[in-house]
């Protein structure tokens, strides 16, 4: 079986794969100095509760854009489940997608794997959002190739930085407003979740249309990233919900590789 990890900025998420089977899915904080024993120690006793031995992982993958946490990973994997990993971004890793951008290497993992994932989902040409710590828009052709993309603050991070930078403003959860769906806010909360919300909505709305324009085809959409689904019920420019895209684009690149 393959264990795949995702390390993004706010999350390390580590998965179990037989064939295309999910056998299990855990989350934790990405802490960049957690160790290899600390990851085993809380990684071995979740897949002993889900049935899952460790001796039955014959291969690792692993997808990082946070550099610091690739060592204890990597580790981890050597030590623990006796597999060199395989590292998204290592110049012997084929992605079966070619990388289009002025420098490919700066393209974080965590999108290149989202792309492939949604590509051989759904097709080209399209452009998946991932609503993560930064909400990011990526285009792929219709032959697979990633073209490109759009960076934008997370939604999470809009918020904090209203709270730190002015006095008065609370923090405040990530919510659709109101079931009225008015945008008037009638008090502070009220009018910062509506900013935050229908601001993304907006933003979201406004650079797919942008993107479709510029490239002149009518694009799927594909949403990811754990505020993915409160996002795409305020608009029509979602064709697709799928929170597994990253997981999944690890799978693929793997049996790229293993083939």
């Amino acid at each position: 079986m393959l264990l795949a990890v995702d390390a993004g900025n706010t999350n390390t998420k580590f998965a179990v794969y037989d064939g295309d089977e999910q056998k299990g899915i855990w989350r934790t904080s990405n802490e960049p100095n957690r160790t290899a024993d600390e990851y085993a120690v809380w990684l071995l006793q979740l897949m002993q509760l889900q049935g899952l031995a460790r001796d039955t992982i014959d291969a690792v993958i692993v997808g990082t854009v946070v550099p610091a946490s690739l060592f204890n990973l990597m580790t981890l994997a050597r030590r623990y489940f006796h597999c060199e990993p395989l590292v998204v971004g290592d110049p012997q890793v084929k992605l079966g997608m070619r990388v289009l951008t002025l420098n490919p290497a700066e393209v974080g993992a965590d999108r290149i794997m989202a792309a492939v994932a949604a590509h051989e989902t759904y097709g080209g040409p399209l452009i998946v959002v991932d609503f993560g710590t930064a909400t990011t828009f990526d285009v792929v052709n219709r032959e697979g190739d990633y073209l490109g993309g759009v960076i934008a603050p997370g939604v999470n991070l809009s918020i904090e930085a209203l709270h730190r930078a002015a006095a008065k403003l609370p923090m405040v959860g990530v919510e659709r407003p109101r079931a009225d769906n008015k945008v008037l806010g009638r008090s502070t909360i009220q009018a910062m979740q509506s900013g935050v919300y229908w601001g993304y909505v907006s933003l979201v709305e406004g650079l797919i249309r942008r993107l479709r324009e510029e490239h002149k085809e009518d694009m799927k959409t594909v949403a990811t990233g754990g505020l993915s689904s409160l996002f795409a019920d305020a608009t029509d420019v979602i064709d697709h919900v799928d929170k597994d895209l990253t997981l999944r684009g690890l799978l693929e690149v793997y049996r790229r590789n293993a083939a």
